[in-house]
C-alpha cells in the first residue's frame, strides 16, 4: 500500500495557513486495508521533528501530534503505511506545510491609502472620461444612462516600491492584504494566481491575507512591486441596489514583503508613507458588479506618496482555498439585430472577458455580458438589474480606451454572470479577439453523474455551472443581482455542493463568516458577509429555514466529512442561536393569529417573528406578497425549530454536554407536540394540494402515526392535481425526492422525470445552462429572475445519495444502497471522498438489475440491495444482480 493524496488543514502544501496544531491527512493508494501507518517530519533544513513510530489504526487521519508551529515555519512530512497483511509500503512523496503570520507582532507593515480625503475630494478624470464615453457610445434602447453610479467613486490607486537585492536570495514571501481588491506585480508580472483578493469577508471583523512565494521574482537585481487597489466589496457595490461604502470609505492596502539571503541575512519591506502612490493610471474606475473605466493610453506616473492609514483588525490567514480563473471559453460573434457584435459563450458562467486587439490610440470597445436575449435577440440586462430613473445595477459593463498597437486586456476587479457579450467598438474586433474565463473558489471536482436520461444529465451539469458561478470566496444567490451570502441558499444546498466538490474549506471559511454576522441576541443573519442589506431586511435575520444555516451546515458537513471538529469550533455560537430559538417558544407576536392548543403544546409552539416561509413557489401554487414577510408562520417555524433542536440534541451528545441534550431534547419533543395539534387546525390541516406543508413534516418526522399516512397519501393526491410537476418552494424542493422515495420510488421517479414546467427537467429543455431562481424563469417576478441560481439543484444530492446510493456512514466506511427505477436503463454516480474515490452504478437487465460499485483501499461498505440483500465489503470491484 501507499500514502497519495497528502492534506494538512484539508489543504495539500499549504502555504500561509494559521492553523497551529494542522489535522494531517492521507488516502490508501492500492491494497484492501491497511493496518498501520507512520509519519514523520522534518524541519526545513531536513533535521528531523518528531516520528510517530509504527501505529497500529486504520485511520487515515492525525492531529499535529508535535509542538504547535511557528510563525513562519515551514516543514515537511511523509507517511507510510502497512496492508492488511502486515507488510509496510513505500514512503509517500513530501508533503509541505508554511505557517503564515500568525501573531499580531508578526505585522511590521502599516497600513497605508492613497493620497485624498473621502469624500470631499475625487478625481475629475473619471466623471470626464465618463461624458466622453457616453458622448460616442448613446445608450441602447434598454440602458439606463448611470451617471449617479460614478458619483463619489475613485479611480484604482496604483502603489510601487522599489526592491533591489544584492545577493542571492534562498525565501521571500509578500504577505499582503487589502480593504478592497488588490493585485500585485513584480516587474509587470502578476505574483501568484488569487483572483478578487483577498477575498469577501466583513472587513470590521476579519480580514484575510494572502502569502506568496516570489523568491524567484526578486532574484539580484531591481524590481518595482507595484500594487493597484480598487473598491471591491469594501466599498464598491453590495446587494440588489448596489449599495456603497458597507464597510468603510477609505481602501487601504497591507504589504510585507520578507527576503532571505543566502548568507542568512533577512530583510523586511514594508508598506508604509515611502511607498509611491498616484491615481492616474489606466483603471479610472472598477466596481466588482458594475464593471471598468480603462484608458489605456494612461500610465501611472506615481508622482506622490501613499498616507497612513488605520486599521483595528488584525489580518488572518483564511485556511482555504484561493479563487482563480478555470474554464476558458472563445464564444463565437454573429451580428445582433440591432447592429452590434453579439458573442455568445453557450455557456451561463461567473467569470471575466479579456481581448486581445491591434487598434489606434483613442479607439474604444464597449463591452455590456448579460444572461439573457429579448424578444428580438439582442443582449439585455432587464432580468437581473434593479432600476430606477437615471440609475440601475449591475451594469456589467467595460467601457476601454485603446493605446496605439496592441492591446491586451483582461478584466481584474470585477466579476460578471453572463453568457452574452455585446460590443460596440471603431476598432476591427473579430471571432477569435474575445474571451472569458470562469472565476471560482478552486475547489476538487468530487463528484460526476451519468444516466441514461439525456435531460436529467444536462440538468446535473446545469447544477454544476451554477455552483461554480456561485463559489466566490462564499456561497452566493446568484452572481449578477444581489450576490449575497443567503444562509438559506447555502444550507439547503450543502449536501449537493458537499458531493460535488470537495468544499471543506470554502464552507468553514463561510462559516466564520456567518459566525461573525451572529447577532447579540443569539440570531443568525440572512445574508453574510452582512453587506448590501436593505434596511427593511434586518427584520427577518433569524428566520427558519435561513438563520437555521448555523446548526444544519456544521451538522451536516459533521456527518458528511466524519470531523467533529467543526462542531466544538462552532458549539458557543449554535449554543447562542439554539438559546434565541427557545426563547420564541410559546410567544405570540404583533401580528400572529391566536392559536388554541392544549396547554403543553402550546409552550412550545412558534408563532412569532418574520419569516420568508416556504419562498417562492410556483405563483400558480401561492403567489407571495409582501405580507407572506411580516406575519408569522407557526407551521414553518415550529418545524424548523424541532429540526433543529433535535440536531443540537444530536451534536450536544457527541461532545458529551449531557444537559444540553437533555435541553434541547425536550425543545424537540414540545415542538413536535406543538406541530402535531396544530396539523389539527382547519388552517394548517395535512388536507391540502400545496406539497410542501407536506413535504416538511413528512421529512422532519413531526407527525404521529395516523397523521404519517394521512400525510403520505395526501402528497401523492397533490401531486396527482398537479400534473406531477413540482409545486414546492425554497425549502421544501430538496426534501421531496427523499420523502417520496421513502414509501412510493416510483413516485419520487415520476416527480423527477416530469419536463414539463415546473420542474427541474424544463430548465435544461428550455435551454439552460445554469438552474434558475424561479420555476417559471425570468416570467415571474415582473421579469427580475437569475438564471444562475444553484438552490434548485439541491435535488443533485439525491443521485447520489438514494439514486445511486452513496452514503458517508462514519470513518472510511460507507453505505451504498441504491434504489434503481423510473425510465431509467441505467445510472452511475462516483464520489471522490476523503478515503478516495467510491463508485455506484446500476443497469436494468432483462429480469431485474445489475450493480456495479467500486470501494477504494482502506474503506470498507454495506451493500443493501434492492431484494433486501445486504453485503459488507471491502476495497475493490463489486458486481451484484437481483431480480426486480
Amino acid at each position: 500500500m501507499h500514502a497519495v493524496n497528502l492534506e494538512a488543514a484539508c489543504l495539500t502544501n499549504p502555504l500561509g495557513i494559521d492553523m497551529a496544531l494542522p489535522r494531517l491527512r492521507w488516502q490508501d493508494e492500492s491494497g484492501i486495508a491497511q493496518s498501520a501507518y507512520e509519519i514523520i517530519s522534518r524541519a526545513d533544513d531536513g533535521s528531523l521533528l518528531w516520528d510517530t513510530g509504527k501505529v497500529e489504526s486504520a485511520s487515515m487521519e492525525l492531529m499535529w501530534p508535535g509542538i504547535p508551529l511557528r510563525s513562519r515555519e515551514r516543514v515537511s512530512w511523509q507517511v507510510r503505511i502497512w496492508d492488511e497483511e502486515g507488510k509496510a509500503g513505500p514512503w509517500s512523496d513530501a508533503a509541505t506545510i508554511e505557517m503564515g503570520l500568525l501573531d499580531a507582532a508578526d505585522w511590521r507593515a502599516s497600513w497605508i491609502s492613497g493620497d485624498y480625503d473621502v469624500p470631499s475630494q475625487r478625481s475629475s478624470a473619471v466623471s470626464n472620461f465618463k461624458q466622453m464615453i457616453s458622448a460616442m457610445h448613446p445608450p441602447g434602447p434598454d440602458q439606463v444612462v448611470c451617471e449617479p453610479i460614478i458619483e463619489g467613486r475613485f479611480p484604482a490607486d496604483c502603489f510601487r516600491r522599489l526592491i533591489k537585492t544584492a545577493k542571492q536570495v534562498v525565501r521571500a514571501r509578500l504577505y499582503i492584504t487589502a480593504c478592497g481588491l488588490y493585485e500585485a506585480r513584480i516587474d509587470g508580472v502578476k505574483v501568484g494566481d488569487f483572483c478578487m483578493a483577498p477575498g469577501y469577508t466583513d472587513y470590521r471583523k476579519r480580514i484575510h491575507y494572502q502569502t506568496y512565494d516570489v523568491t524567484d521574482m526578486v532574484q539580484e537585481g531591481t524590481h518595482a512591486l507595484e500594487v493597484q487597489l480598487a473598491d471591491g466589496w469594501y466599498r464598491g457595490s453590495t446587494g440588489a441596489w448596489g449599495l456603497l461604502n458597507q464597510f468603510g470609505t477609505q481602501t487601504k492596502l497591507l504589504a510585507q514583503l520578507e527576503i532571505t539571503y543566502k548568507d542568512g541575512i533577512s530583510e523586511c519591506i514594508c508598506s508604509g508613507k515611502d511607498w509611491e502612490w498616484s491615481d492616474d493610471g489606466p483603471i479610472l474606475f472598477a466596481d466588482n458588479k458594475d464593471g471598468e473605466i480603462v484608458d489605456a493610453t494612461r500610465v501611472p506616473s506615481y508622482s506622490g506618496h501613499a498616507r497612513l492609514a488605520t486599521c483595528k483588525v488584525v489580518p488572518t490567514a483564511s485556511d482555504s482555498v484561493p479563487v482563480r480563473a478555470h474554464e476558458r471559453f472563445v464564444p463565437a460573434c454573429q451580428k445582433a439585430p440591432n447592429g452590434r457584435l453579439l458573442f455568445d459563450l453557450r455557456q451561463n458562467i461567473a467569470g471575466w472577458i479579456g481581448f486581445s486587439i491591434s487598434a489606434h490610440a483613442g479607439q474604444h470597445v464597449l463591452l455590456r455580458a448579460g444572461e439573457l436575449l429579448d424578444s428580438e435577440g439582442n443582449l439585455t440586462l432587464k432580468n437581473i438589474q434593479c432600476a430606477r430613473e437615471g440609475f440601475a445595477t449591475p451594469l456589467q459593463q467595460v467601457e476601454y480606451v485603446c493605446r496605439e498597437g496592441e492591446n491586451s486586456y483582461e478584466m481584474r476587479f470585477a466579476v460578471f454572470g453572463f453568457r452574452y457579450v455585446e460590443v460596440e467598438t471603431d476598432t476591427d474586433l473579430h471571432e477569435g479577439d474575445l474571451f472569458a474565463e470562469a472565476i471560482y473558489s478552486d475547489m476538487l471536482r468530487t463528484g460526476t453523474f451519468e444516466s441514461s436520461h439525456e435531460l436529467l444529465n444536462r440538468f446535473f451539469g446545469c447544477t454544476v455551472w451554477s455552483t461554480k458561478g456561485n463559489s466566490l470566496d462564499i456561497p452566493t444567490d446568484c452572481p449578477t443581482r444581489e450576490r449575497h451570502g443567503w444562509s438559506g441558499d447555502a444550507q439547503i444546498f450543502f449536501e449537493t455542493f458537499s458531493y460535488l466538490f470537495d468544499c471543506e474549506t470554502f464552507e468553514r471559511k463561510w462559516l466564520h463568516d456567518l459566525f461573525d454576522a451572529q447577532r447579540k441576541d443569539g440570531a443568525f443573519t440572512q445574508i453574510a458577509p452582512y453587506g448590501g442589506v436593505d434596511s427593511y431586511m434586518k427584520f427577518l435575520d433569524g428566520s427558519v429555514g435561513w438563520a437555521d444555516a448555523g446548526v444544519l451546515i456544521p451538522y451536516r458537513y459533521w456527518k458528511h466529512y466524519n470531523d467533529p471538529s467543526i462542531l466544538s469550533e462552532f458549539y458557543p455560537g449554535m449554543q447562542r442561536y439554539a438559546g434565541f430559538m427557545m426563547k420564541r417558544c410559546g410567544k405570540r407576536g404583533a401580528f400572529s393569529k391566536r392559536i388554541v392548543l392544549s396547554r403543553e403544546a402550546k409552550k412550545f409552539l412558534v408563532n412569532t417573528g418574520q419569516c420568508y416561509s416556504e419562498w417562492a413557489e410556483p405563483e400558480d401554487i401561492h403567489k407571495m406578497d409582501w405580507k407572506d414577510t411580516v406575519t408569522p408562520h407557526p407551521e414553518v417555524a415550529t418545524a424548523y425549530t424541532a429540526l433543529v433542536m433535535s440536531r443540537m440534541a444530536e451534536i450536544a451528545h457527541e461532545l458529551g454536554h449531557l444537559e444540553d441534550e437533555k435541553l434541547y431534547q425536550r425543545y424537540a419533543d414540545g415542538c413536535r407536540l406543538a406541530y402535531q395539534e396544530l396539523s389539527h387546525l382547519q388552517e394548517y390541516t395535512l388536507d391540502t394540494d400545496r406539497q410542501a406543508r407536506l413535504v416538511r413534516p413528512l421529512a422532519f418526522h413531526l407527525l404521529d402515526q395516523e397523521q404519517t399516512v394521512f400525510a403520505e397519501k395526501r402528497l401523492i393526491e397533490a401531486l396527482d392535481m398537479y400534473g406531477w410537476r413540482v409545486g414546492t418552494g425554497f425549502l421544501s424542493t430538496p426534501l421531496i425526492l427523499d420523502v417520496l422515495a421513502g414509501y412510493d420510488l416510483k413516485a419520487a421517479y415520476r416527480l423527477l422525470e416530469n419536463e414539463e414546467l415546473p420542474g427541474w427537467l424544463c430548465m435544461p429543455k428550455l435551454g439552460a445552462t445554469t438552474v434558475w431562481e424561479s420555476w417559471e424563469g425570468t416570467s415571474a417576478q415582473g421579469g427580475i429572475g437569475s438564471l444562475n441560481h444553484y438552490s434548485k439543484g439541491a435535488i443533485c444530492a439525491w443521485l447520489f445519495r438514494c439514486m445511486c446510493g452513496i452514503e458517508c456512514a462514519g470513518e472510511h466506511h460507507f453505505r451504498i444502497a441504491p434504489h434503481p427505477g423510473g425510465d431509467l436503463s441505467y445510472a452511475k454516480a462516483a464520489y471522490a471522498s476523503i478515503y478516495g474515490e467510491v463508485v455506484s452504478g446500476w443497469k436494468r437487465t432483462d429480469t431485474g438489475w445489475s450493480f456495479d460499485i467500486a470501494i477504494p483501499a482502506n474503506v470498507t461498505a454495506d451493500i443493501i440491495l434492492p431484494d433486501g440483500t445486504e453485503k459488507a465489503v471491502g476495497a475493490g470491484t463489486h458486481h451484484f444482480n437481483c431480480k426486480d
